[in-house]
Order: C-alpha cells, then sequence, then structure tokens
C-alpha cells in the first residue's frame, strides 16, 4: 500500500510540476523523449529496455509527460517524394496591411490549406514563410495564382522550390546523456 501512494504521489508531483512550467527532467525523462522521437510507436516493455526502467515507471512518466504537455501528439513519418507530392516549396508572404483583422484572415488562410505543412511569423523582409508541398508545379502555381495572391491580406510572395533536402529532421535536439 505504501508503494502505491508513493508512485501516486510521484507521478502527481510530476504532473503539477509540469503543468507549472517548472518540471525539471531528469535523464530518464530524456532518453524516454528522445526514444519516443526515434519511434513513437515503441512499446512501454521496448522502451523500459532501452532506457533502463520498469514499463510501468515508463508507462507513468511518459503519460505525466503527454498530460504535461511535453508530448503534444503521435504521428508518422510519411515519405511524401512516394507518395507522390515531390514538389517542397517555401512560399514568403508580405502582409497588405499590418492589422489583427488582416493577420485573422491570414491565418484563416492557412489552416484551410492541406498543401500548406507549416507557417511561421517572421521578422526581417517577410511577415510569414509558409513550407508547402505539392505533387506538381502546376499545382503550385494553382496555389500561388488562385489562392494566395488574389487573398485580400497577402501584397506580395516570393517562393523557392527545394532541389534537394539536405537535412529534415523533426526531432528536437536532447541533452546528451553518459
Amino acid at each position: 500500500m505504501h508503494e502505491f501512494f508513493g508512485i501516486l504521489c510521484c507521478y502527481c508531483a510530476v504532473y503539477n510540476a509540469v503543468m507549472h512550467d517548472s518540471f525539471k527532467l531528469d535523464p530518464f525523462d530524456w532518453k524516454l523523449l528522445a526514444a519516443l522521437q526515434e519511434n513513437a510507436a515503441a512499446t512501454n516493455a521496448e522502451l523500459s529496455d532501452r532506457i533502463g526502467l520498469s514499463a510501468s515507471q515508463v508507462s507513468r512518466r511518459r503519460q505525466a509527460l503527454e498530460e504535461g504537455g511535453l508530448i503534444r501528439r503521435y504521428r508518422a513519418l510519411l515519405d511524401r517524394e512516394r507518395l507522390g507530392m515531390s514538389v517542397l516549396v517555401f512560399v514568403h508572404v508580405t502582409m497588405a496591411t499590418h492589422s489583427p483583422d488582416n493577420a485573422s484572415r491570414f491565418r484563416q488562410l492557412v489552416l484551410d490549406r492541406r498543401e500548406i505543412l507549416e507557417a511561421y511569423a517572421l521578422t526581417g523582409d517577410s511577415d510569414y514563410v509558409l513550407k508547402v508541398v505539392v505533387a506538381s508545379l502546376k499545382e503550385l502555381s494553382d496555389l500561388i495564382n488562385d489562392v494566395l495572391l488574389p487573398h485580400q491580406s497577402i501584397d506580395r510572395l516570393r517562393s523557392e522550390v527545394v532541389l534537394d533536402v539536405l537535412k529534415e529532421e523533426g526531432n528536437l535536439p536532447m541533452p546528451l546523456s553518459d
């Protein structure tokens, strides 16, 4: 019974720390996060072998990290080229005006377009950069000419077609461990 309450108290402390943004990750947490980045489909038993904790400890830590928002979601990494989406483009956007309404209209446009994989607000010459994937240059042309340029929130665009991907890493760099 004491073990259960000890585990419960540990879980509650971890959960509360995460919820208050004061979570201190220990080496096992970092190892767990690194292992999940490499293979989010790994079972708790597989993860326990990898990081040196029991499967039940891995399960509790994983749940606390999920509930605390450190693990936002799990997903599969698909091969876009093998799936026929071989054109990768970065589109730099300059807004027509800088107002909350215009920003809201642009945000909705971005959210509505499946071709736009990522969008970032920037400092510098462009207001935003969009990471876009399409199957062909014709699809890119249609997106730019029929959707983006006519949109009232946008003043101008500059697109850069990716010729070769040198590195495409979705994993965050984890601290080095012993």
